[in-house]
């Protein structure tokens, strides 16, 4: 059975606006205020306008290095989705896996941020030979972006942990691997004309239609040749077009076309090779284009960059995660986290905490009180630990 105050501090975050286009300084500072009533200064580092921050700070300063437990803040929106209560109500009800807690950002990842929080006391008061760090970031959901900014604070500072504990959905089953995810946008400039003289035009819907379909054959291929790495639903790497946009009129070539598109890369794959081929045909094209037009052409911009995450069942951290949740089994995830820049900086990960992916970006997302007194059970035992390595 979860306890009240932890409960609370779940609920407490779920009913607070944070959806990516909002502030989370209402949180951030709901969080920096619990924390400095213990006495623990928080370091936040902000995005441009300051809107939005993350926010780190050490619970045992003066031991060596500690374990980060991290947290995204941001939630995805709910516009269009049938809801059968306020998403942002909190609210305690009986559902497919018994009581639960519901609310955007339930599962994805308010409630392992409230336990984890609720257990700053326990965590300061803690003999364990390590400090145990919150990290807790901005813009998670549309591309880890503030996550970026607290890695470079934390080299900065010459702050090194020894570890991270990332608390996405994993059903407390510590995930040792995910894939990447890359997303790029390619505006096509062409040259217009009256449709009767093609020969007068570059049309960029049929430029951009010819890079769409290189992206096809390149998934194709990944589906056929890509050696597999067991474990994912989608045990190879994958190309997606999620977005197409062009054309004023039937009868006028489109000057301007426009197409947004993702690599989904295993850990074993190269996802900055895929972008360079990309890239590398639609240069090739551009000769012809600029014939007729100089100034046609292709013009790439990354929309984020996520990159991949492989730890090993074999790390210290794998099997701390493994021995507080009770689990002897690992898993893989299809989603991508902020895991691999932590591994990327240097810092050894697992992604472990409680409810089910199934559940994220739903409408009525929910985790069971079930996974919520696991993840608990994970705190306190985290904060009895007296050995790590």
């Amino acid at each position: 059975m979860i306890s009240s105050q932890a409960l609370d501090f779940a609920q407490t975050l779920v009913r607070m606006n944070t959806v990516s286009h909002h502030s989370n300084l209402e949180l951030i500072h709901f969080i920096r205020d619990h924390l400095a009533r213990l006495g623990v200064t928080s370091r936040l580092t902000y995005n441009e306008d300051k809107t939005k921050a993350n926010l780190f700070a050490t619970l045992g300063e003066g031991k060596p290095a500690g374990i980060i437990l991290s947290g995204h803040t941001d939630t995805v929106p709910w516009d269009g989705q049938d809801w059968t209560m306020d998403p942002l109500s909190g609210v305690l009800q009986t559902g497919p896996e018994g009581p639960s807690l519901y609310g955007r950002g339930s599962a994805d990842m308010k409630a392992f941020i409230g336990i984890a929080v609720s257990h700053a006391e326990q965590f300061l008061n803690s003999n364990a030979p390590f400090a145990v760090h919150f990290a807790f970031s901005y813009d998670e959901e549309v591309g880890c972006f503030g996550v970026k900014e607290l890695i470079a604070d934390l080299r900065d500072a010459s702050i090194r942990p020894l570890a991270c504990i990332v608390g996405e959905p994993t059903s407390m089953i510590p995930a040792i691997a995910h894939k990447g995810v890359y997303r790029y946008k390619c505006c096509v400039r062409g040259k217009e004309a009256h449709s009767s003289l093609t020969p007068h035009s570059v049309n960029a819907i049929e430029m951009a239609a010819r890079v769409v379909g290189r992206l096809r054959d390149m998934g194709e291929d990944f589906e056929k040749n890509e050696p597999r790495f067991e474990g994912f639903d989608v045990p190879f790497s994958t190309t997606s077009v999620g977005q197409f946009h062009g054309g004023i009129a039937d009868n006028v070539v489109p000057r301007d076309a426009e197409f947004r598109y993702e690599f989904r890369d295993l850990p074993t794959a190269n996802a900055a090779q895929m972008q360079a081929d990309v890239v590398a045909y639609a240069r090739s094209l551009e000769p012809r284009m600029k014939a007729v037009a100089p100034a046609a052409g292709f013009d790439f911009s990354t929309i984020c960059e996520i990159p991949s995450f492989l730890g090993s069942k074999d790390d210290a951290v794998t099997r701390l995660a493994q021995q507080l949740a009770g689990e002897e089994r690992t898993t893989l995830v299809a989603f991508g986290t902020e895991a691999g820049l932590f591994k990327n900086a240097g810092i050894s990960t697992v992604v472990c905490g409680p409810g089910s992916i199934q559940q994220a970006h739903q409408p009525d997302e929910y985790v069971s009180l079930a996974q919520l007194a696991r993840c608990e059970a994970f705190m306190q035992g985290l904060a009895a630990t007296r050995a790590f390595g």
